[in-house]
């Protein structure tokens, strides 16, 4: 059988305003059979969308060719539907009317009434019969991209095309949709390449996983042989699925590692000063407080954090309490609503709480400080400071008693740290998400904060920059041990970095639902983790409980 989608020695590049070319793309071969699921891994910058965007004939090959059903492809046409990450809806359109411009367009020799109902039942396929006369302000984020989608199939395509279309979504909401296309792909028997950053994602629906390497190039290619249809919760109790994804990890892992070792090389010496939140107290208070603040250093007690609503009070999370240790790193997991974020922001001092109260270093918290660092899911640097700049401004006001070659040598140790030994003086506005996050990284731990708090700090990363800034996170922690609480949605990021995983019932009316205590030794090295014993054990306790909530079924009893 001919294959529906080939590429013959695609290579593409790019020149910048000066003039400097780079190459994204080069000599790319792959063909993919009629009905094949086919998922494209790869590090951010290495050209994914560059590469399906040339599958779709938006762009052209500087060489090579694209064939599509045996003809060379001379650009766009309807036998590729793509969906974007972003759903680029028209927001003055009802659902139907965004799926029939799709329809319109492509199947004008349809009648009418012919048209319409290819328009109902595609909307119908997506599952959003219930809401075809609403617009997109009026839908949930994964409820738009059903739309995309339904968009892209109403012209009827022999290949879909999926631009890491569910990345943007929450974990909950990308589960549902990860469940629609493997539904539709059961339905249609449509061939489909995806573009996603999740391992799990492409070994979910994938009938074949391919990695694209840094610097353009296709890698080693992995056949998934796990029979459908494949249950999340089942598949971690699957040998071959770990061993599987063990080896795309490890895979992926040696691809990182050169940029792990560069940054390493880079790094430079850390001065010995103490930023003001640590400079010690009187020895009286030390002798007397020592043990206290080593094993309740920090304390939630009843926290709870109640909004006014025009139907009411809302109680979002009530009666939180849990006991951290000096240098202590805790995770906190739930879905979308369960007042994850809510806790860290009361404890960050930046949200008011309504009844109980937390203690740090045994003073209760009222406001915001320095000793408390926070890095938020979006970097929140100011765009026109360089990276040594942004983390200039917090080490400045941390450190007043220090000479300013210490506080630069502060500032550079972690930028190095992080990987950004290099980009010292880049403008934060030049930077990538990634960088940016980095920097956000740095200044955290540049302030040698009594607490480090940590808001989903990966969220908006593709999954395998979030693998390397992960590393990155543990390898300073590792150096500074401060206590930490990170909010998150990601399993395995839970277990990687966490003494002890605690997991949130859904909202409103949240509280703590069960705490994992996260026994596997430190350092912890992702292989080594993958490989423990214990891991698919912590693993398939935390998938257990988030099934147990996911559709609230435990929301009311909580």
């Amino acid at each position: 059988m001919a294959p529906v989608l080939e590429l013959r020695g695609i290579s593409k590049g790019y020149a910048d305003g000066r003039g400097v070319r780079t190459e994204v793309l080069k000599s790319i071969n792959l063909s993919v059979e009629s009905g094949e699921f086919v998922a494209i891994l790869g590090f951010s910058g290495t050209g994914k969308t560059t590469l399906i965007s040339l599958m779709a004939g938006l762009i052209r090959p500087d060489a090579g060719e694209i064939v599509v059903n045996g003809s060379p492809s001379a650009g766009p046409g309807s036998d590729r539907g793509l969906v974007f990450q972003s759903y680029s809806l028209m927001p003055w359109l009802s659902v139907a009317a965004n799926v029939r411009l799709a329809v319109d367009a492509v199947h004008k020799s349809l009648s009418r009434p012919e048209r319409e109902r290819l328009v109902r039942d595609t909307v119908d396929l997506v599952g959003l019969s219930h809401a075809i006369d609403r617009k997109p302000s009026e839908l949930s984020g994964g409820m738009r991209q059903r739309v995309a989608v339904a968009r892209a199939l109403a012209m009827k395509p022999d290949i879909l095309l999926l631009d890491e279309p569910l990345s943007a979504l929450d974990a909950l909401t990308r589960a549902k949709l990860q469940a629609e296309i493997e539904r539709i792909r059961a339905q249609e028997r449509k061939t489909i390449v995806l573009i996603t950053n999740d391992v799990d994602e492409a070994l979910l629906l994938a009938d074949r996983v391919v990695i694209l390497e840094p610097g353009g190039t296709l890698g080693e290619t992995f056949a998934v042989d796990i029979q459908r249809p494949r249950n999340r919760t089942e598949l971690n109790h699957d040998v071959g699925y770990q061993q599987l994804r063990n080896r795309i990890t490890a895979c992926l892992g040696k691809l990182n590692k050169a940029r792990a070792e560069t940054a390493a090389r880079d790094t430079g010496i850390l001065p010995k000063v103490q930023p003001i939140s640590l400079l010690s107290p009187p020895k009286a208070y030390r002798d007397a407080a020592r043990t206290r603040l080593e094993q309740r250093y920090l304390e939630f007690f009843n926290v709870t954090k109640i909004y006014p609503t025009p139907k009411g009070p809302l109680t979002v999370v009530d009666g939180f309490n849990l006991l951290m240790d000096k240098g202590e790193f805790i995770s906190l997991i739930g879905h979308s609503g369960c007042g994850k974020s809510t806790v860290l922001s009361m404890t960050a001092g930046l949200t008011g709480i309504s009844r109980g109260g937390i203690v740090l270093d045994g003073r209760e918290i009222a406001s915001a400080g320095p000793d408390r660092a926070v890095v938020f899911q979006a970097p929140s640097l100011m765009p026109w400071l360089t990276a040594r700049q942004n983390v200039a401004a917090g080490v400045d006001r941390v450190y007043p008693h220090a000479s300013r070659a210490e506080r630069r040598d502060i500032v550079d140790y972690y930028l190095s740290r992080v990987g950004l030994g290099d980009s010292l003086d880049k403008l934060a506005a030049d930077m990538s998400n990634g960088m940016r996050q980095r920097v956000g990284i740095a200044r955290a731990f540049a302030l040698s904060p009594k607490l480090l708090l940590l808001d989903e700090p990966f969220g908006m990363l593709d999954s395998l920059t979030r693998w390397d800034l992960q590393d990155v996170l543990m390898e300073v922690w590792e150096r500074t041990h401060v206590t930490a609480v990170c909010v998150t949605h990601d399993v395995d990021e839970a277990i990687l970095l966490a003494d002890r995983v605690v997991m949130m019932t859904n909202g409103p009316n949240a509280r703590i639902g069960e705490i994992l205590e996260v026994d596997l030794p430190r350092p912890r090295d992702r292989k080594a983790l993958l490989d423990h014993p214990k891991f698919y054990e912590y693993r398939q306790k935390v998938l257990r409980f988030l099934e147990e909530y996911e559709h609230g079924a435990k929301a009311e009893a909580a």
